[in-house]
């Protein structure tokens, strides 16, 4: 099942607005509070969406609260991740596991089938993405916490993927659940970044709320075009288009935050491509 043309240009913009709003977390002072103001700012981009939006129908809202608590940990362990890798290793081993695991998920719980070339052209999304991150070599043993975190973070993308291309679905108006979603997400980090930084907070929302305002923007609009897309197209082809965030995250780490890059990236990026061409171009 291939993907409009339209569909195929708004996952790409939402992986470009998605690997630039975890730049600015990964390259702020303190990530915890960022993060807070990031989706408090979603909760209240939500709340003026909400009188315009159908509310979600029923059968919708376990699949919702199911993806705020699969938020939740995912959340957790980006943070941890973040605190201990640089985004260009991080970042491409927890968005390149999304794929072949949200294949297998919707598979079975959405009856969605791939074909065989299709199934090539996934493994080699993966393959590159993955590859992006491994381009230096192995993880160093100072990186194998930041690795199991990332994985962690795979796992939970993965699962709230499908969890809201299926709530999206059954909602009955997409954009309803995409504002509920952030309405019932967001507050809880910032709340927590509250309790923990305590007199800190103040200053610190005062002097950089701008940021994670303009990133909680462009996360909501991303995530929302996401989930669009989730439940207007097959949610492997989504995720692995969407997943070409890695490429931006390893380019942003690469040239706006100085990590390293090589040729080795551009080879794994190179792959990425095939196998997006494999799974959405017809042959034949």
């Amino acid at each position: 099942m291939r993907l409009d043309p339209t569909i195929v240009g708004l996952i790409l913009l939402s992986a470009l607005i998605h690997a630039s709003w975890n730049a600015i977390v990964k390259s702020d002072s303190d990530r915890l509070l960022s993060f807070g103001i990031v989706m408090l700012t979603g909760t209240f981009i939500g709340l003026a969406a909400v009188p315009f939006t159908e509310v979600p129908a029923p059968e919708a809202w376990p699949w919702l609260l199911g993806s705020v608590t699969i938020h939740v940990f995912y959340y957790v362990f980006l943070l941890r991740a973040y605190a201990l890798g640089d985004l260009s290793f991080v970042y491409p081993i927890a968005r390149g596991l999304a794929p072949l695991l949200v294949a297998l998920l919707a598979g079975r719980l959405a009856s969605e089938a791939l074909t065989g070339t299709e199934k090539l052209g996934l493994f080699l999304v993966s393959a590159g993405i993955v590859g992006l991150a491994f381009a230096r070599g192995l993880p160093a043993r100072g990186e194998a916490r930041a690795l199991g975190f990332a994985v962690l973070t795979g796992i939970t993308i993965a699962a709230y993927s499908v969890v809201d291309g299926i709530g999206a679905r059954l909602s009955g108006d997409p954009l309803g659940y995409i504002a509920w979603l952030n309405v019932l997400e967001g507050p809880w980090v910032f709340v927590f970044a509250a309790l923990r930084r305590g007199r800190a907070t103040l200053p610190y929302v005062r002097a950089y709320w701008w940021r994670g305002a303009a990133g909680g923007t462009i996360a909501t609009i991303g995530y929302g075009i996401a989930i669009w897309a989730l439940s207007m197209g097959a949610m492997a082809h989504v995720t692995a288009l969407r997943e070409t965030s890695s490429l931006f995250g390893a380019l942003i780490g690469a040239f706006v935050l100085k990590e390293t890059f090589g040729a080795r990236r551009v080879a794994a990026a190179a792959v990425m491509v095939a196998g997006l061409l494999l799974m959405n171009l017809r042959f034949g």
